[in-house]
């Protein structure tokens, strides 16, 4: 019998709100944390404004020993360690120390690259013959599972522990990777997750292909327009959000909050066809892994209330909305409303997908829609497809029952996960 799939924890580490408190004040008051880089500047980057965790040193402290600090050079691992062991400790789950590990938990936590600066340092050394100074942890720093194996050793993890990759899609990929082993019953729990590295050695590729905003580095917090007619590429960021999926019979046996529950969702591929390229979605597709979602959830399109779309701010902006349109067979004031947290944080790369869902899962529990910042001057090709009244630009607080949040990545991927208030019936 297929198992019921809850979410029980949230961890968030984002550019406007490390924990989940600040996080939902900042998200709720539509607060940016993109801001003057100065070393984009310094870079003589086009973009010289970004989205970065703040995490001081004694932050750290509270989830790394001294030793693990000492040669440590990974905020893609910081961000997502502190994402997740948030999100474990949130879900009221042990830590356990003893001899065996458990069983019935493990982690599916995605990332895009691991320890970026770390591969940097660690390349220097050996060009300068010092390989002997490269330390124990370059390796668990730079290879990709690199945020799993420190999650499984730190919360003794014995069910699946791995990193899954699939750019920006990789977030939402790895909730329904999850969703999926619980509800066969191959695990109890899984904390699901994404994290992304920050900095000029990540997003210098982006800057470089003219996608990233370069109109804004005197105003970062209005640098980041999704849907707005004025938009000029993506904002770069980074962050880590995470998720603890539990299947329905523990979350309720341990008798503890139940945040939403994922009633399913899809991953396809464009396979790079027809209008689908490396870096341009295939609206077949994208249609196609929305209906999908909707389909595999048991739902119908009239029971949407909310869409946390991937809206970064480009030329495909309008395209999304055209495609959720069609998928969805919505127009006008009849479209679910529909809101972007990369107003507020930027494009977090391969953590957008996770940072993105804590803030729908958040929506989703409190009863609360976040506004949509700097598109006061809306496209007009969205405005034709549906109506201004569904972008809200101030918050609305309003129960949400079925919200439906998706992500497109590099590489033609899509991901849809529907969510849905929690109720015992």
């Amino acid at each position: 019998m297929e198992k019921r799939v809850v979410i029980t924890g949230l961890g968030i580490v984002a550019p406007n709100g490390v924990g989940l408190d600040a996080f939902t004040n900042a998200i709720k008051n539509g607060v940016s944390g993109i801001k003057f880089d100065p070393e984009l500047e310094r870079l003589q980057f086009s973009c010289q404004i970004s989205g970065a965790p703040e995490i001081s040193e004694e932050l750290k402290s509270d989830y790394f020993t001294e030793l693990e600090l000492r040669n440590f050079n990974s905020t893609g691992i910081l961000y997502g360690v502190i994402a997740g062991m948030d999100a474990w400790k949130d879900a009221d789950l042990p830590i356990l120390h003893d001899e065996n590990p458990d069983w019935d938990s493990g982690t599916i936590f995605g990332t895009g690259t691991s320890g970026i600066e770390k591969f940097r340092e660690s390349i220097y050394k050996i060009d300068d013959f010092q390989t002997r100074k490269l330390g124990s942890t370059a390796v668990a720093q730079t290879m990709n599972s690199g945020i799993s194996a420190y999650l499984g050793g730190k919360l003794g993890l014995g069910n699946q522990v791995t990193t899954n990759s699939s750019a920006c899609t990789t977030g939402t990929e790895s909730i329904l990777m999850g969703y999926e082993r619980i509800k066969a019953g191959l695990a109890k729990r899984i904390l699901a997750g994404s994290t992304s590295d920050g900095g000029p050695y990540i997003w210098g590729g982006f800057d470089a292909m003219k996608v990233c905003t370069f109109k804004h580095n005197e105003t970062p917090g209005q640098g980041s327009r999704p849907m707005s007619e004025s938009a000029s590429g993506f904002v770069p960021g980074s962050g880590a959000g995470a998720l603890v999926l539990e299947d329905l019979e523990s979350a309720l046996a341990r008798g503890v909050r139940i945040y939403a529950e994922v009633l399913g969702g899809n991953v396809n591929s464009g396979g790079q066809r027809g209008l689908g390229t490396m870096t341009a979605p295939n609206p077949t597709a994208v249609q196609k892994c929305i209906s999908d979602a909707v389909a595999n959830a048991g739902i119908t399109t009239d029971d949407i209330d909310a869409i946390n779309g991937h809206l970064t701010a480009t030329s495909k902006d309008s395209l999304e909305i055209r495609n959720w349109s069609e998928a969805l067979n919505k127009k006008g004031k009849d479209f679910p409303f529909i809101n972007s947290l990369k107003s507020m944080v930027g494009h977090c790369l391969s953590a957008s997908g996770s940072v993105e869902s804590v803030a729908s899962v958040l929506q989703v529990y409190h009863g609360f829609i976040f506004p949509n910042t700097n598109c006061e001057d809306l496209h007009p090709e969205i405005t034709d497809c549906i109506d201004a009244s569904r972008i809200p630009q101030q918050l609305i607080e309003k129960d949400i029952t079925i919200l439906a949040k998706a992500s497109f990545g590099f590489g033609d991927v899509n991901g849809c996960v529907i969510l849905k208030k929690y109720s015992h019936e």
